[in-house]
């Protein structure tokens, strides 16, 4: 039996993923210009699906971060006009940093009580200023924590970050890294009653995680790599609650998520989402065939070689592994021979 390259559903995908070579820009999201590729990931953030670009942007361009938070506090001609309009009790260096660095947020209003929403609370919510195309509409409208189509964009997942953050009259402006224009407003006027994940019985977990599975996968057959992920983590991030070992839909899950990562150009986070695999079943020959992919694109091509002549040892017609080994091979003579003139050079 062949072992299909990179599909989440069991499904053979090769010939949509040589599209998405082709044409990526059209099969990802246009917001994905704010989620660049990091290079040393916090296992939270491989756990999660989540790309934490914007933090690393941060411990690189430390400039760039004081630029930001100078902007924010007041500092700069393109703040939004009602900052001047600042209750005086307010501090100007009312920030909150969006813990995976994604954004960050200066109140403007402060709201009132210590509770925030949590997973199933239905938030009266003012957006204003997203951009068109974000699947938020300008004006109040009603959004549900952990329930809706609306978290799958880009814009979603980090507006029910900030909404978790919130108290109940709240009102905040949200700038991102590398966004020069006038930040993002949103109030929270009300929101019901929800529940932390850690409330939740493991029965409910274990279905919400299904949901999130199964949505991901109808995303990923859809051409929307980046949505899939974010389900993809969503579904992890619950089941990682539960006690150890943890059900067995974490290795698909993992899996699944290394698939989608491939696709979005993140190896380094494919790579170690099929580690996670490996380490609870070290057959996986979907988790070793795209490690090797990653490891060959990183540059690891002795790994890479080593992960893809496993898979064919145990499934030798495998056409995926046989073109990716290939490839490694000549992506090798091309690296000695360029070792073995620049040697030459050295000597003469």
């Amino acid at each position: 039996m062949e072992t299909p390259s990179v599909d989440p559903t069991g499904e053979d995908i090769s010939q949509l993923q040589q599209q998405w070579e082709r044409n990526p820009q059209e099969n990802v999201d246009s917001t994905t210009q704010f989620r660049q590729q990091t290079q040393d990931p916090p296992t939270e953030a491989l756990e999660l699906g989540m790309n934490p670009d914007p933090a690393s942007q941060f411990l690189e361009n430390p400039q760039g971060t004081e630029k930001l938070v100078t902007r924010l506090e007041g500092g700069s001609d393109i703040s939004h006009e009602s900052t001047h309009e600042m209750p005086e009790f307010l501090q100007a260096s009312d920030l909150w940093y969006c813990p995976d660095g994604s954004f960050i947020k200066k109140i403007i209003i402060r709201g009132h009580g210590l509770d925030k929403p949590k997973l199933g609370s239905r938030c009266r919510v003012l957006a204003f200023g997203f951009p068109f195309g974000s699947g938020l509409p300008e004006g109040w409208t009603e959004l549900t924590v952990g329930v809706g189509s609306w978290r799958e964009e880009t814009w979603g997942e980090l507006i029910e970050k900030c909404l978790e953050s919130m108290c109940q009259g709240e009102e905040a402006e949200l700038q991102l890294p590398g966004h020069s224009g006038p930040p993002f407003r949103l109030t929270l006027d009300s929101f019901t009653q929800g529940r932390d994940s850690w409330e939740l019985e493991t029965s409910e977990k274990e279905a919400l995680a299904r949901e999130e599975h199964a949505r991901g996968s109808e995303l990923f057959r859809a051409g929307n790599p980046e949505g899939a992920a974010r389900c993809y983590g969503r579904a992890l991030r619950l089941l990682l609650t539960l006690p150890p070992p943890g059900p067995p839909e974490r290795t698909a899950l993992h899996a699944n998520l290394a698939a989608c990562q491939l696709l979005l150009g993140q190896p380094q986070l494919a790579a170690q989402s099929c580690d996670r695999v490996l380490e609870r079943e070290p057959g996986h020959l979907k988790a070793l065939y795209r490690r090797g992919v990653a490891q060959a694109a990183l540059g690891n091509l002795e790994k890479a070689t080593a992960d893809l002549k496993k898979v064919l040892a145990v499934d030798p017609k495998n056409r995926a592994a046989q073109e990716e080994l290939g490839k490694v091979v000549i992506q090798g003579k091309k690296q000695d021979a360029g070792l073995a003139q620049g040697l030459r050079k050295m000597f003469v």
